[in-house]
């Protein structure tokens, strides 16, 4: 039996707790990179800026930890790091929250393990054995004290059954609001119970306007990274603006210093981020550390400055690609750019070609076919190597959705060739059919379905952050495939780049009425089930055949991988593609 001297011990540890050690320590000298996961494989060493965010992530007096984060900066090592540190030293229900079922087996087989298998006090820590004998599986694992879960944001039943004291959420703003609410506050409320729980959230941010990780980070402290300029010593953060390099030659990008205008070449880098400080801009706000990174600190090699600026060049004349470089490089919000367009400015961007005279930059032609019960709507665009899009022509076959002249018509106008500037025609390399009418769908399938091998595809639309264009994983009734189109991601990409003007040009033969459906729908943010949605609405008044099409017409260009130069030698020749052989099919009987 405990005597009154172990018992009055025991009190006073209660009371005055060991010291603390700091999380950034426990990784340095626990957690080792195994050989393939890393390409510096060995014990952990965090980076300056990381170490800061680790000892937060520890802290028992910070209940909430938020990340804006780039890639390339290490979140998801010290994540796991993280959740090692708690399994070891403070044994907890723990649920790591991921946007899918994929994102998490991805993460226990790809980072969890491997770690978790090379670093020897976690290894120990799971391998004692679990006094309540329950089962483990890939994804649930039980240790002496705690338990560790990683479960996917889609499936609300997930979030049921769970009561947590750490909640650790990567990639937030890909987490969609399920039918009974957003799942990041459904996974808060499993912390409830918890006076001392610890809830980490991290997301490459996407739009403005809908970024959960966002809103959270404007909710803290607001920490940002700043270092030290060699030359007059004034901490700043390094922002894409300072970053400067002769025209044409972005392999010579430096930092400029917004104090004193030096300009710090790329050599300078690991010394001064190595002086670095973190430094709340709201430092008011209590138990809710934030912080935020971009790529321009990175120590990796390729998140060098100049390879960031090469990057941007590529990527700064398309929309999508530079939300994606402003997303994942600079850790920045995309705003709403284009969530409303004029009629009237595009229509008078109309220019002197068209279905009888196609551009000598067009290399591909796509269509993109609306199915209305009295008529068929098409809008051909074609496209150039660099990724412009020209909108050469709008055709409307008039007949019924159930008379055979209506689809033999359409499929002569799919086997069309058109003059092309070089000398050749060119020919339809892509079509996407709507097929969502229900009533139509039978219709539509039956038309496409013998033509799929000249990438005549019966599609349908569907809303929310899906891919542009993905098979269905299952047949219709009558055993037909369908392609699905995600109509929202298509609409904000187009719209983007319609609002610059730069990467969509339109012929002068179009109809002003196109430009009205065009211009049919505006972007707007709504909250449903508690969360921020962006999704487009229709202007009351306006039909949208013309916008539509225009968004099948893009999603039948990302199913193409033209060879650019033997097109431009074929059109150039006058020559007509090479016919795709036909499959040969071998019977078994006569091999008997």
């Amino acid at each position: 039996m405990p005597t009154i001297e172990d018992i009055q011990r025991g009190a006073l540890r209660a009371l005055v707790p060991p010291p603390r050690l700091r999380l950034s320590d426990w990784i340095e000298g626990h957690i080792t990179l195994p050989e393939g996961l890393s390409a510096q494989p060995g014990p952990v060493r965090l980076w300056p800026f990381q170490r800061e965010i680790a000892d937060a992530i520890g802290d028992p007096l910070v209940e909430r930890v938020t990340l804006v984060k780039p890639v390339r900066v290490g979140f998801t090592t010290l994540l796991t790091s993280a959740v090692a540190s708690f399994v070891v030293n403070d044994p907890s229900p723990i649920l790591c929250l991921l946007p899918t079922e994929a994102d998490c087996r991805d993460y226990v087989v790809s980072d969890i393990e491997p770690i978790f298998g090379a670093s020897r006090a976690v290894a120990d820590a799971l391998t004692r054995d679990d006094e309540e004998g329950e089962r483990n599986t890939l994804l649930s694992r039980r240790f002496p004290g705690g338990s560790l879960k990683v479960v996917a944001a889609k499936a609300p039943r997930n979030l049921r059954r769970h009561n947590v004291r750490i909640l650790l959420m990567d990639e937030v703003d890909a987490m969609e609001a399920t039918a009974e609410g957003s799942p990041i506050l459904l996974a808060e409320r499993r912390t409830l119970s918890f006076p001392d729980r610890k809830i980490v959230l991290g997301s490459t941010p996407t739009r403005e306007d809908t970024s959960h990780v966002l809103r959270a980070y404007a909710q803290s402290d607001g920490r940002i990274f700043e270092v030290p300029c060699p030359d007059c010593g004034d901490f700043s953060e390094i922002l894409w603006e300072a970053i400067r390099w002769p025209e044409g030659r972005p392999a010579q990008a430096v930092w400029c210093c917004p104090s004193c205008g030096t300009l710090v070449s790329e050599r300078r880098k690991p010394e001064i981020v190595a002086q670095g400080r973190w430094r709340p801009t709201r430092p008011e706000v209590q138990g809710h550390a934030g912080f935020r990174l971009n790529a321009l600190v990175s120590l990796h090699a390729n998140a060098s400055w100049a390879k960031l600026a090469a990057e941007f060049l590529t990527a700064k004349d398309d929309p999508s690609t530079l939300q994606t470089f402003c997303n994942t490089l600079l850790g920045q919000g995309w705003k709403g750019e284009g969530d409303e367009l004029e009629e009237a400015d595009l229509a008078a961007r109309g220019e002197p070609w068209g279905l009888d005279a196609v551009p000598e930059d067009v290399l591909a032609l796509t269509v993109g076919c609306d199915v209305q019960h009295d008529r068929l709507e098409l809008t051909f665009v074609g496209w150039s190597e660099a990724g412009c899009a020209f909108v050469l022509g709008h055709r409307v076959i008039w007949g019924q959705w159930d008379e055979n002249e209506t689809w033999q018509e359409l499929d002569e106008l799919l086997r069309a060739r058109f003059p092309h500037a070089l000398g050749g025609r060119i020919g339809i390399d892509a079509a996407a059919v709507d097929a969502g009418d229900g009533q139509t769908m039978s219709a539509v399938t039956a038309f496409c379905t013998p033509r799929t091998r000249r990438l005549v595809l019966a599609i349908k639309g569907a809303a929310g952050n899906r891919p542009l264009i993905e098979r269905a994983g299952s047949k219709t009734k009558t055993g037909a495939r369908l392609w699905i189109v995600g109509t929202d991601t298509a609409k904000q990409t187009l719209f983007g780049r319609l609002s610059r003007g730069e990467s969509v040009r339109f012929s002068g033969d179009l109809p002003p009425v196109w430009f009205e459906q065009a211009t049919s729908e505006r972007a707007v943010v709504r909250y449903r089930r508690g969360q921020p949605v962006r999704s487009f609405e229709r202007i009351p008044g306006r039909r949208a055949e013309a916008l539509d099409c225009l968004v099948y017409a893009h999603a039948a260009r990302a199913i193409l991988n033209p060879d650019w130069q033997a097109r431009r030698a074929e059109l150039a020749l006058g020559q007509r593609p090479a016919a795709r052989p036909a499959p040969v099919l071998r019977s078994l009987w006569m091999e008997r």
